[in-house]
């Protein structure tokens, strides 16, 4: 077991393992480390804590040392300088002429190296831009391309259910997700309606996906048939997974039809299986296949990052 603290670089960014030494770290300090872009200034997030030696990649490094009062004002002073390159670095962009979307301009703890992110279509010459502000700035610049996906996390925004993105708050790392998903939870299979901010699938599918699966194993499918407790027979005609209601086309005496809504304790029915091979699926397994392709062909160019 090695001891450890977790240490982020962003809002919502990726967690880090540093070891702490001999320091009294705690939960919302901020610490001076080194890592692969150089010096950084990151908060704490993961208290000291033992975890196994195959969680930590190789060569753990120590924590440098607590933050003083002249680090934090260096920090704000680099947030400061960040605005002041993104608008430099705009104005270059459009002096060459290049198609690129320009996200976020970042500096290193020791401003030794300048980060700018951008989006684009397809790859892009960038090298005299480069050179450019390597003449500005006096110093390393380096420019990232990345996805559509990161442009939301890094941007931020609110998503349709009225909350701030997921990505932005508090999501470390993005989850596979796919439209089989959406179909597990009754959502219309129109990509429109089920893609976020970023225009991908959206990353919540795959936070309720474990709950719907729990739920839909408890209630007949659509077209089953099925007994109520008060003798009644009928088909389901659709049902309500988060309330647990089943509706049944119930045929009457007289021949009539009449649907009526029963809890799913109230019915017996044949359970469903884990894996349906029914012929009458096969259309929708296509239909899904047809969405999933669409979607791997627009994201392919723009989530080469991911």
């Amino acid at each position: 077991m090695i001891k450890v603290i977790g240490v982020r670089f962003r809002r919502a960014g990726k967690i880090y393992y540093f070891s702490p030494g001999k320091l009294d770290i705690h939960i919302n300090d901020h610490v001076i480390v080194e890592t692969a872009r150089g010096v950084e200034y990151g908060l704490v997030v993961i208290g000291p804590r033992d975890v196994e030696d195959d969680k930590v990649v190789q060569p753990l490094k120590s924590v440098i040392r607590l933050t003083t009062a002249q680090d934090d004002a260096q920090e704000n002073g680099n947030r400061e300088k960040e605005k002041e390159a993104f608008k430099i670095c705009l104005e270059k962009i459009r002096k060459h002429r290049l198609e690129m979307k320009l996200i976020d301009a970042e500096y290193t703890f020791d401003n030794n190296k300048v980060l700018f992110y951008f989006t684009a279509d397809g790859r892009i010459d960038f090298r005299e831009l480069v050179k450019d502000l390597a003449s500005v700035f006096k110093t390393r610049i380096e420019l990232r391309q990345i996805g559509v996906r990161d442009e939301t996390k890094i941007l931020g925004g609110i998503g349709i259910c009225g909350r701030p993105l997921c990505c932005h708050t508090h999501q470390s790392e993005f989850l596979p997700v796919s439209i089989k998903m959406a179909k597990e939870q009754n959502l219309s299979l129109n990509p429109t309606k089920i893609s976020g901010v970023c225009g991908r699938l959206m990353c919540c599918l795959k936070h309720e996906e474990e709950t719907y699966e729990e739920l839909n194993s408890r209630l007949p499918g659509v077209g089953d048939h099925v007994t109520a407790r008060d003798g009644s027979r009928g088909e389901v005609s659709s049902v309500n997974v988060l309330r647990q209601m089943v509706k049944v086309i119930v045929t009457l005496e007289n021949e009539e039809k009449e649907i009526r809504e029963y809890k799913v304790e109230e019915l017996k029915f044949r359970p469903r299986r884990k894996k349906e091979k029914n012929n009458k699926r096969h259309s929708e397994d296509r239909e899904l296949k047809a969405l999933e392709d669409l979607e791997r062909r627009e994201g392919k160019s723009k989530l080469n990052d991911n």
